[in-house]
């Protein structure tokens, strides 16, 4: 498939993960894809098996205004247009509300809502010459809670209903805004939780599919999202989470 071809996305946290993912997918159907993260080394590494005519790098925080702002024009500038943002850079930090000290949740919500609200912004005046769609990548920890991750379940309940408000607004001027909601997902960010075989034994368990998603199950999923197979979907928290959601919380007969 070729959805994309002539189109430009954006894709921030691109680095690893699901982000370094998403953008090979964005890259092999076709569009200009530029990849924002931190740090310009990982950037590049990550992205050395893109296509470098239709590549932009640019290392930077999300979580500052600037940044969304260098971000977005550096595209425009390079391909001329901007179609698709996916927000996707994110971080966690983990302990209930007693063990949550107010610089780690200050940072987590700067990344997982700042970041999102900044690049949404800077990009949204792009998305509507295009008539464009943002996909925020979320969790069903915004759908639902968990324990002893209050900072991480804050920020993605903000991204939940940010999705909502601004689908509604943009709606107007053509351009459609949803989210991706994985459960536990092979990347990075779990690489502590997969060392340890009781922890995996048990979100197995929960799992109706029985295993986690690949960051390239999830980029399948936005790129279906972002494209125009679902230009009538807007507005839209979707889990992509093996089933997790399905179940009222009751153990596997």
């Amino acid at each position: 498939m070729n959805r994309f071809t002539g189109k430009t996305v954006l894709v921030t946290g691109a680095a690893s993960g699901i982000g370094r993912a998403t953008a090979r997918r964005f890259a092999d159907e076709g569009a200009n894809v530029a990849v924002v993260d931190l740090d310009r080394a990982e950037l590049q590494t990550a992205s050395a098996e893109l296509p470098d005519e239709r590549l932009l790098i640019h290392a930077g925080d999300t979580a500052a205004k600037d940044t969304a702002a260098a971000a977005v024009g550096a595209a425009v500038d390079r391909f001329g247009q901007l179609d698709i943002l996916v927000n996707n850079a994110g971080i966690a930090s983990q302990g209930d509300i007693l063990h949550t000290d107010e610089e780690d949740f200050a940072r987590v919500l700067a990344v997982n809502v700042g970041g999102y609200f900044h690049m949404a912004k800077a990009a949204m005046p792009e998305l509507v010459k295009t008539r464009g769609s943002v996909v925020m990548t979320s969790s069903v920890s915004g759908l639902g809670g968990d324990w002893e991750m209050f900072a991480y379940n804050t920020s993605k309940g903000a991204v939940t209903n940010m999705v909502r408000a601004m689908a509604l607004d943009a709606a107007k001027d053509g351009v459609r805004v949803n989210a991706v909601n994985p459960s536990f997902t092979d990347s990075g960010m779990t690489k502590d939780m997969q060392a340890d075989p009781d922890l995996m034994a048990k979100f197995r368990e929960r799992m109706p599919l029985g295993t986690p998603a690949r960051p390239e199950d999830i980029a399948a999923v936005i790129a279906f999202l972002a494209s125009d197979d679902a230009r009538m979907i807007t507005g839209v928290n979707l889990p992509v989470d093996g089933g997790v959601m399905a179940s009222n919380g009751q153990p596997p007969q």
